[in-house]
């Protein structure tokens, strides 16, 4: 007998998809996984992009709940968790009959969420899909539907809170930070301690200073200004960006902003700069098509393919080489590492199975990758890594993720109070004012 109290969630193909342990965070409530998802999934398990890792891993998961046993009434999945179940098909209602004219998997779904909705009344049922869409026919039919919550972040507003800005402040103590170059963090006098590696735009009544909290030594720290490899930072965002990407102890950075802020381009530039202390610079991005279209689609072959979602990141590297003359020993220790392949721009997916170790590792557009992608990114860090990730949260390409729930966000959300981290969300453009302009009003 279930337990009172308890509800039935019906789980969508892309859901397991985005998470293949999701039937682990449901706590005490059973999980329905109609037999189409099965039949899709299937479809999932070839290919090395991270949704053909998710399929393989989840069948891998349910064979071993499952082993010799049968699927009769469900089986537990463990102490204080619900029950799982896989439902085979059930006929369509008149209602979805008349509703929907094909025969296809959401329809099937929907099929079986209706029966348990109808056939279990003192337990919700409740359909849970990353698909806006398919949560819509859902409530159209009376089915109760839910987002996948369990990796969302609470408060997307993390993002603007990068950097505080502090007015009439102590002049004495700004005047401490320009002798000394930091004081104690209790001399602030803060309401409450600030979070590692928080950035700060100190205002007094005779003058100003740039500052972080550096949570190791307990102090205020003075902000310098400083160039990269002949990127010159142009604003306080910039100039806190480039400190965390400098810091030789801040091991993972999240650099967050519309386009045209500098994030990618600041990056690279630190990444060169510090080209001695590592023996790699690796510069990745997933692709996601456009308009939902497979890469297949395109002429030419792999690396005609993929050239065009390359392009950005090659531009990038041209503007901080045309920041030197062709002759000089910056330019030409560029197209050193090039050669060598100490520096390699490429997508993601490519870098499945290198060696992450002494690394500067930027991956760029990273809002359109899960939670469970940036994790697995991330753990596979080695000895001296440093890891960048930079993206855009309101430029969310994959039809699965939003501003709560992409890797980007929940890595940012989960890591901003470790030692190790630092998090600056970039707002002013720097491309030109026509750029900034069409970003904020189109």
């Amino acid at each position: 007998m279930p337990k009172k109290n308890t509800k039935i969630f019906v789980l969508d193909t892309n859901v397991i998809l985005h998470d293949h342990t999701c039937i682990y965070q449901f706590k005490d409530n059973d999980m329905i996984i109609p037999i189409t998802v099965l039949e899709e999934l299937d479809k999932f398990k070839r290919g090395n992009d991270p949704i053909n890792f998710q399929a393989r891993e989840f069948v891998r998961i349910l064979d071993e709940i499952v082993g010799e046993n049968l699927f009769n009434g469900g089986i537990n999945l463990g102490k204080e968790l619900g029950k799982l179940i896989i439902a085979t098909g059930k006929p369509f209602s008149d209602t979805i009959k008349q509703s929907f004219k094909e025969d296809i998997p959401d329809h099937r779904i929907l099929a079986i969420a209706e029966y348990y909705t109808k056939n279990e009344p003192a337990r919700p049922t409740i359909l849970v899909s990353k698909d806006i869409n398919l949560r819509m026919k859902a409530k159209s039919l009376g089915i109760m539907s839910a987002d996948y919550e369990n990796d969302k972040i609470k408060d997307p507003q993390v993002f603007e809170k990068s950097i505080i800005e502090l007015e009439a402040f102590n002049d004495e103590l700004i005047d401490k930070l320009y002798g000394d170059g930091s004081f104690p963090v209790e001399n602030a006098k803060f309401e409450t301690i600030p979070t590692p590696n928080e950035y700060f735009i100190i205002k007094g009544n005779k003058s100003s200073v740039l500052a972080r909290y550096d949570n190791v030594s307990h102090r205020i720290v003075r902000v310098e200004k400083k160039t990269a490899y002949g990127i010159k930072p142009r604003n306080a965002e910039q100039t806190f960006s480039l400190n965390g990407l400098l810091n030789t102890d801040i091991k993972l950075v999240s650099l967050t902003g519309k386009a045209g802020t500098g994030k990618t381009l600041l990056a690279l530039a630190a990444a060169l700069e510090q080209n001695k202390h590592y023996e790699q610079i690796l510069l990745a991005r997933p692709i996601v098509a456009l308009s939902n279209r497979d890469l297949g689609y395109l002429p030419g072959d792999a690396d005609e393919k993929i050239s065009p979602y390359m392009q950005p990141l090659f531009d990038n590297l041209s503007v901080i080489k045309h920041a030197f003359n062709p002759r000089s020993q910056e330019y030409q220790k560029i197209e050193e590492l090039l050669k060598e392949e100490r520096l390699i721009i490429t997508p993601l997916a490519y870098i499945r199975g290198r060696s992450l170790s002494n690394s500067y590792f930027i991956v760029d557009e990273a809002q359109n990758l899960t939670p469970h992608e940036i994790k697995t990114i991330i753990t596979r860090a080695g000895e001296g890594t440093k890891m960048v990730f930079t993206g855009d949260i309101m430029q969310i390409d994959s039809p699965y993720l939003d501003m709560k729930s992409n890797g980007l966000a929940y890595m940012t959300d989960k890591m901003r109070k470790q030692d190790l981290f630092s998090h600056v969300n970039l707002v002013k453009g720097e491309r030109s004012y026509l750029a900034e302009l069409a970003s904020d009003l189109l």
